[in-house]
């Protein structure tokens, strides 16, 4: 009978049991997340990102979207992929509900607040935190909800960014393949090339067939205006480095007419005309080049390796005669002789 008791008692204890870990796997879920309303990132108009007491808006016109008050052209890819996360914003778990947000970086100086406006519509608002351990997750906080959530992946840096590094810095872009004429002008020195083509089989044999009209393989050369040829790599080299130059920072308390007499100026001619000027630095010791290029309205800054790619003698843009480059380097046999 004793025994029999025992197995009683053991077996409502496990009953116990059993029921109080179905009733706290219940309580993990007696919750549910938030539905995130739809938007298209097609359809969003305005964006604003406020840190601490700093914001910033950004505004879509005729596709393109400008920054701030003076409607500086933004940077199509980083408003894209901060669009990506308005268009795509999951949550995934509840992580708070004791309103102590300093652990997620959702404190009013950490915080990075985000709206996103469909014309007038607020479609978007919440708050940004850090990371969360696995990098696979943001802590985020939803307008009128208290508590913190985990939303899909991580993106606090696409918001984390002030005025200048959203502004579009490309400032010349072109095809190589549409340009055949580049003018070069430096301390005084003009070089002129001009693509030229050249028939690369003068004399094509004669077929059998008359109507056989294949014509012979054309190339091109760049010359300059007295017949010599330019340097291959060197020009190659000018022309990878402006095809799609882009400056590390604009010159906001100057306008495009304050900068005259450039140390160095290079002419494009195709389908359209570009050019770009690079001035004496503001400063000495200043380790950037201010510049203008016809392909944006305001002055710029190309560091020193970007300028350095480009300011070439114009005379290096040209072959030299076999045996010259030898015979000049100092310590060589031949300077000896």
């Amino acid at each position: 009978m004793k025994l029999k008791k025992e197995y009683i008692i053991l077996a409502l204890i496990i009953a116990g049991l059993l029921v109080y870990l179905f009733m706290r796997k219940e309580d993990r879920t007696l919750y549910e997340l938030p539905v995130v309303p739809g938007i298209s990132k097609k359809d969003i108009s305005k964006i604003e990102i406020t840190k601490g007491n700093t914001s910033l808006v950004l505004n879509k016109k005729d596709n393109q979207w400008y920054i701030g008050s003076r409607q500086y052209p933004a940077d199509k890819n980083k408003v894209d992929e901060m669009l990506d996360v308005f268009d795509d914003l999951k949550l995934t778990a509840l992580v708070s509900e004791s309103k102590n947000y300093i652990r997620y970086d959702l404190t009013d100086d950490k915080k990075i607040n985000v709206r996103a406006w469909q014309a007038d519509t607020l479609k978007r608002d919440f708050d940004v935190g850090k990371a969360a351990s696995s990098f696979r997750h943001t802590f985020v906080k939803l307008a009128g909800d208290d508590r913190v959530f985990h939303a899909r992946e991580n993106f606090r840096n696409k918001f984390d960014r002030n005025e200048d590094n959203l502004r579009e810095k490309t400032v010349l872009s072109f095809q190589i393949a549409d340009i055949n004429q580049i003018q070069i002008s430096k301390d005084q020195q003009t070089l002129i090339l001009i693509r030229t083509p050249i028939d690369e089989d003068e004399t094509p044999q004669k077929t059998d067939q008359a109507e056989d009209s294949t014509s012979p393989t054309i190339k091109t050369e760049w010359q300059s205006a007295d017949g010599k040829m330019a340097d291959k790599s060197g020009l190659n080299r000018l022309l990878s480095t402006l095809t799609n130059l882009r400056c590390d920072k604009f010159i906001d308390d100057r306008n495009k007419d304050d900068f005259t007499a450039p140390l160095y100026t290079v002419q494009l001619k195709g389908a359209k005309d570009y050019h770009l000027s690079i001035f004496a630095k503001l400063k000495e010791d200043d380790p950037d080049y201010p510049a203008i290029s016809s392909e944006n309205e305001y002055p710029f800054l190309l560091s020193k390796v970007k300028a350095d790619n480009i300011l070439k003698d114009p005379d290096e843009l040209l072959e030299k005669p076999e045996g010259a480059e030898k015979k000049s380097k100092p310590g060589s046999p031949e300077s000896k002789e």
